[in-house]
């Protein structure tokens, strides 16, 4: 004890004592014995379950939440976790500090959790101790599974989407979207059609879903879901139906012309009535060949006054380029380059054999050079019985219109052969993604080191995607002792 100022403070000091078993110097406890000897003594995780099973489904991945609810879970996730800690009995007779997953092979069928926890012991002392739960994973199909398994015909709702045009180049789109933000994970078949493809889902609430994940991609018309009686059970008052969702896409595809109906136009800011379409998410993006001007359509506008292509892309012709004049300057528009220009061109099945040459206005003056191949829409020999271009009689349809530049690429298959339709347009649908960077930002890229490069990729003005947008963490060579390899 101390003076100090007129005050007084008292030092404490903390006394040890010996423990009752061992002897050795401690702390003062309620028990009066180390934590050495109390733990021998006492067993906090006695009766507490340390062995456990759950119960999974192979076929969707799934685990069984009593008393019949299944959920999906990853390996070492929180939902996992909450599951394993509620299989246990008898784990509220302790207060529970904390839980952690210890590794396991995914082969073994076993998961590992290790738990701590604390309970008030002899005389009110508080005693911590881990131990380890063992859960033994079981197979076993879930009730929707063992039906789908039973008859894979039986489905609750199916997804018709459908595009009435001639070529697949959107539908390759939507498919790419659907596997980066796996949509169809819950589809329990996939059945590809005329004109479109079919979505099975055990769910009317999975086709749901699911036909707005696809509004959300690109301008659809979903009609009300029709529903069929499957069975009826008179006494417990229950039916059993199958819904069908009806999804048509819009019909306008990228480099379709198109005649715009005057309303449209109108609407547009009297937009000319010849446009091109240049791109086709969940909107629809036009450009006027002649102002380089673009518009935008969402899906409620078009079906309010839909229209179909004038042209599609399976019209293209090829022309040559004889001589070209800028009228403006390179300009930015939506995202992309373009360049007004005047140009003189023939059709290359007419070059060499009479004098037809054309006189036109392009938006590809910054592409274009003399000696250079174009793919466009033969104006001049096309008959077309458009009941919207039949009401523009005091409008002069341009000759040609151009779509796009050429290059000399090899379009045969090995040996010779010519490709198929299939993969023909599908090698569109790869260079859509080429000339459109934006369209890259909604799909996944990845590297492909046997890609043959192409005349294009010298061409300092020709689209290509930037490397690091590639995915190269994917090998699927096998290396010499026959294991697969990642590339980093």
């Amino acid at each position: 004890m101390t003076e100090e100022a007129g005050m007084f403070r008292v030092h404490h000091t903390i006394g040890s004592v010996l423990c009752c078993k061992c002897g050795i110097p401690m702390t003062p406890n309620a028990a009066n014995m180390c934590v050495k000897c109390l733990r021998t003594e006492v067993d906090i995780t006695e009766g507490l379950q340390k062995h456990a099973t759950l119960v999974h489904c192979p076929e969707c991945d799934k685990y069984f939440r009593p008393p019949k609810t299944w959920i999906e879970a990853q390996l070492e996730s929180k939902e996992l976790l909450t599951l394993c800690l509620k299989t246990l009995k008898n784990l509220n007779k302790v207060r529970l500090i904390h839980a952690e997953f210890i590794w396991t092979e995914p082969h073994s069928r076993r998961i590992k959790v290790k738990l701590r926890v604390q309970k008030e012991v002899l005389n009110g002392a508080i005693l911590e101790q881990a131990y380890i739960v063992e859960y033994v994973q079981q197979e076993h199909m879930c009730e929707s599974c063992s039906r789908i398994q039973a008859n894979p015909d039986q489905w609750v709702a199916s997804v018709q989407v459908r595009q009435h045009v001639p070529h697949r180049r959107t539908l390759f789109y939507l498919e790419q979207l659907i596997l980066k933000h796996d949509a169809a994970r819950c589809a329990k078949k996939i059945k590809p059609m005329n004109q479109g493809i079919d979505f099975f889902f055990a769910n009317w609430s999975h086709g749901k879903k699911f036909v707005e994940f696809i509004g959300k991609m690109v301008p659809i018309r979903s009609h009300r879901a029709s529903q069929q009686l499957v069975s009826h059970d008179p006494k417990s008052n229950n039916y059993y139906y199958k819904y069908t969702f009806s999804v048509e896409i819009c019909p306008i595809c990228r480099e379709d012309l198109i005649c715009l109906p005057r309303e449209v136009a109108s609407g547009l800011g009297n937009l000319h009535p010849l446009v091109i379409c240049t791109k086709v998410t969940n909107r629809i993006t036009f450009l006027d060949p002649y102002t380089l001007k673009h518009h935008c359509l969402d899906a409620k506008q078009y079906w309010r006054s839909p229209f179909k292509a004038l042209l599609s892309s399976r019209q293209l012709v090829e022309y040559i380029v004889l001589d070209v004049g800028i009228v403006y300057s390179e300009v930015h528009v939506g995202g992309s380059k373009y360049a007004l220009a005047d140009a003189q061109v023939a059709r290359l099945s007419d070059f060499g054999k009479n004098d037809t040459i054309f006189n036109i206005t392009t938006h590809l003056g910054h592409l274009l050079n003399p000696g250079d191949h174009a793919l466009g829409y033969d104006m001049f020999a096309t008959n077309s019985n458009d009941m919207e271009l039949e009401k523009y009689r005091d409008f002069d349809l341009p000759p040609a219109i151009l779509i796009r530049k050429t290059y000399e690429e090899n379009c045969q298959g090995k040996g010779g052969k010519p490709t198929p339709l299939m993969s023909t347009e599908y090698a569109e649908f790869l260079r859509d993604l080429e000339d459109n960077p934006e369209l890259t930002l909604n799909i996944s890229l990845h590297e492909n080191k046997e890609y043959p490069p192409s005349v294009r990729d010298g061409e300092e003005d020709s689209a290509c995607v930037a490397l690091e947008k590639l995915l190269a963490n994917v090998d699927l060579s096998d290396d010499e002792d026959g294991d697969d390899a990642m590339a980093e």
